[in-house]
């Protein structure tokens, strides 16, 4: 053979045979034409194409370990703002699912079931738009305000049509009875101009 066999190289970087047969597979070794690997060029491949992260820490041929490989710096990760986390907790408490104590930190997981409820919700809120379920919220505010400026005016001009017909049911002079008409139902709406509809 020009190289090593399958079990050289596994002793020779420390792994597993069965290791070695799937980086063959996945065409992670250099391989002579008899089919045995370039030790050399298999150990480069390799190092260009393993995850830092996953690698752990190799022995030689001789069993012994060798020198541990420096890991990168590891990058500075930017403190979480409170309101990320408490928007984290504000999900989960909607979901009925575990939130975190108060002071004790939001979990990877946490957040992560947080973000898959948020993109849930924001999928199903597309969904409904679609079927015409759901309006923008400009629009349905500038829809109820219009609504309650016609029932206002319909309101304001009412006494002067029914005053007339009242005021010959109860036998009082017509302009009396409107002038009542109009004080009563402009308290009324100044009462009702105090509502403020709530889209939150």
């Amino acid at each position: 053979m020009q190289g090593m066999s399958e079990r050289q190289y596994a002793a020779h970087v420390g792994l597993s045979r069965g290791a070695i047969q799937k980086a063959k597979t996945a065409e992670r070794l250099v391989l002579y034409p008899d089919g045995s690997i370039n030790a050399a060029a298999s150990d480069v491949r390799r190092a260009e194409t393993t995850d830092p992260s996953k690698v752990r820490g190799d022995r030689g041929a001789s069993g012994a370990a060798k020198a541990p490989r420096t890991k990168p710096p590891e990058p500075k990760l930017k403190p979480v703002p409170e309101a990320a986390v408490a928007a984290v907790g504000d999900t989960l408490r909607e979901q009925g699912l575990a939130v975190p104590a108060v002071g004790g930190g939001t979990t990877f997981l946490q957040a992560k079931t947080a973000n898959e409820v948020l993109k849930a919700q924001e999928r199903r809120i597309r969904l409904q738009k679609l079927k015409g379920e759901l309006i923008e919220r400009a629009r349905a505010l500038s829809l109820v305000f219009r609504l309650a400026r016609e029932v206002r005016d319909a309101w304001v001009t009412w006494p002067a049509r029914s005053s007339a017909l009242m005021a010959a049911d109860l036998g009082v002079e017509p302009a009396a009875m409107q002038k009542v008409l109009e004080k009563h139902v402009r308290a009324h709406l100044d009462e009702l101009a105090e509502v403020r509809p709530d889209f939150r």
